[in-house]
């Protein structure tokens, strides 16, 4: 029986791959890419020839059984995203579901996600956080903000720039425009920035400016004095 390993792929910085990733990648008897021509740039920048096929959140549900006979053949096979560690708001879920239900080994290396530097970068408590992953675009959206402005750990969104402001004055009006926060955008490349200060001034810093790139949202949880601020409130 082969094996499906889930390699973790440079958020920016190509130096931030491990030697333990191109090993797989040049090993595997094929690669499932998100998208194949940006891991396609991947592998010639490292020299790397293996066969490759689309895997992404169109097609994952009609492609992973297919995948799963591979690999029970004998196959090792090699999942990547476009960036970071698959199945992290990324396509890898399903495939890894199936894979696991019909007896097949699957394996997690260990590399670059974006969420984990946002979060230290942030200088917010992060002994006990929650990974939201982006918030719902319309419905739901709302739900979801109120449930999450009773959530006392540090929480951490993934977002676009195109949303960011909008988001940013969002949270400001469910948790609050002087609730501490930080925004990471560009991890690893030339151009990273941490923004960090309230809701209210990290939505006046990203709306006076152009903002591009992959963005990370991280948000302090309710802290006590917040909640025993609401409890005297409601008291008197």
């Amino acid at each position: 029986m082969g094996k499906l390993y889930i390699v973790p792929t440079p958020i920016g910085n190509l130096e931030d791959i491990t030697y333990r990733a191109l090993r797989i990648l040049k090993e595997a008897d094929f690669i499932l890419a998100e998208d194949t021509r940006k891991t396609g740039f991947l592998l010639k920048h490292f020299e790397i020839e293996a066969k490759m096929f689309s895997h992404h959140k169109f097609n994952e549900h009609n492609t992973s059984d297919n995948v799963v006979q591979h690999i029970l053949a004998g196959q090792t096979g090699a999942l990547v995203s476009d960036a970071g560690t698959p199945a992290i708001s990324d396509p890898g879920y399903l495939l890894v579901k199936h894979a696991i239900e019909a007896g097949v080994e699957v394996e997690c290396l260990p590399g670059a996600t974006a969420f984990v530097p946002a979060l230290v970068n942030s200088g917010l408590p992060n002994d006990r956080f929650c990974f939201e992953g982006f918030l719902p675009q319309k419905k739901g959206r709302q739900t979801k903000m109120k449930l999450l402005a009773e959530e006392t750990r540090t929480m951490i969104f993934y977002e676009s720039p195109f949303r960011l402001t909008k988001t940013l004055a969002q949270m400001a009006e469910y948790f609050g425009g002087e609730r501490q926060a930080s925004v990471s955008r560009e991890i690893t490349k030339l151009h990273e920035e941490n923004a960090r200060g309230t809701l209210d001034e990290l939505f006046a810093h990203f709306d006076a400016k152009t903002v591009k790139g992959e963005i990370v949202i991280v948000v302090s949880g309710k802290v006590e004095k917040e909640i025993k601020k609401e409890k005297k409130y409601k008291k008197d």
